[in-house]
């Protein structure tokens, strides 16, 4: 996540700008309380109209954030779709997922851009204390990546969206994510989170680059390439590491007990993650290590972290909820960054 908003809950280190601790408190606050727990009253109600009464409190109970995320990011995939309809009826077999990267890299966007909206005054905490008008950068931000998610979605202007959201990733590096890592050097968290951030700079050049012609169309989707190589590797070891973790993006979140076979699918990932990264940093089939390796992350994304949204969204807690919408906006995200990688590269490479 390239925002301010992942220094608010990811980091668990006492006095971190990204304790989870705030970042629940604040969130089950008065500011952002979801009112009564309407579930309970559900249960009361007469057997005749149990199931319906509890779908409808189900929803009743999801936080107004974690609304915002979910339907801005629903929108801007209906958006995406209807602007790759055509690429993905020309394509043929694994192609067709390598069309969606431009979907699976904008609809993330939406969906921090409706997080920067909805929690801005929250979001605001994030930004260094030295740089004045926070609040206006939280909203500033927010209104970035939605112009971003929208430009990338319809493929207008690409070659600037993807430009100067690289050059934000790469700013919210320098000046947030790495300082914290080079402060706590033995933590793989905020080192996770400073690659994590420079594989999302790099697939945005390389949509950048790829909407370009001339000279500079090749350095950007060459540093792109080797970013989100870097990225690959890095994860790779981390998920033999801790394989329990969840895959895609190795972070602090377990993967849930009730998903079957979590410790082989950490270590099957891993694997992925190696090999189709020493590719593409070695530029040897660098086309279809991406597109194999998009396309797992993808179907992790489907298949691990949509359950895991579906479990944490009718949590009573909004931390809980907007852990899980970010947690599979992410994956989602590097996902896109290495469809991107695919698609920028000749099928003869």
């Amino acid at each position: 996540m390239g925002y301010w908003a992942p220094l608010l809950w990811e980091a668990d280190q006492p006095g971190d700008l990204g304790v989870r601790g705030s970042y629940s408190s604040l969130y089950n606050s008065k500011l952002y309380c979801p009112g009564k727990r309407t579930l309970d009253k559900a249960r009361k109600l007469s057997p005749g109209i149990h199931m319906h009464t509890t779908i409808l409190a189900t929803f009743s109970e999801i936080s107004p954030a974690a609304l915002a995320m979910c339907g801005a990011g629903i929108l801007l995939f209906l958006v995406a779709l209807w602007a790759a309809k055509n690429d993905i009826a020309r394509a043929g077999s694994l192609d067709k997922i390598v069309v969606l990267g431009n979907l699976c890299f904008a609809v993330p966007l939406a969906v921090f851009a409706a997080e920067h909206f909805s929690g801005a005054r929250f979001i605001m905490l994030g930004v260094p204390a030295y740089v004045p008008w926070r609040l206006f950068w939280a909203y500033f931000v927010g209104f970035a990546l939605l112009a971003a998610s929208l430009s990338i979605a319809t493929k207008i202007q690409v070659r600037w969206s993807g430009l100067l959201f690289g050059i934000m990733m790469f700013l919210f590096v320098a000046m947030l994510h790495l300082p914290r890592a080079l402060a706590s050097p033995g933590d793989r968290i905020p080192w996770t989170i400073v690659i994590r951030e420079m594989s999302f700079a790099g697939g945005a050049w390389i949509l950048a680059g790829n909407a370009m012609h001339g000279p500079g169309k090749s350095r950007l989707i060459t540093v792109g390439r080797v970013l989100i190589a870097i990225a690959a590797l890095f994860f790779g070891v981390e998920h033999f590491l801790h394989p329990a973790g969840c895959p895609g993006v190795p972070l602090e979140k377990l993967t849930p007990l009730w998903i079957p076979g979590r410790l082989l699918i950490g270590y099957l990932t891993g694997a992925i993650l190696l090999v189709a990264g020493a590719s593409m940093l070695l530029a040897k089939r660098t086309r279809m290590a991406a597109t194999y390796l998009g396309t797992w992350i993808l179907l992790l994304v489907l298949f691990i972290y949509v359950p895991i949204l579906i479990a944490q969204v009718p949590d009573p807690s909004t931390a809980a909820q907007v852990e899980g919408i970010n947690y599979f906006a992410d994956a989602l995200l590097f996902a896109g960054a290495i469809l991107a990688l695919a698609g920028a590269t000749p099928s003869t490479d």
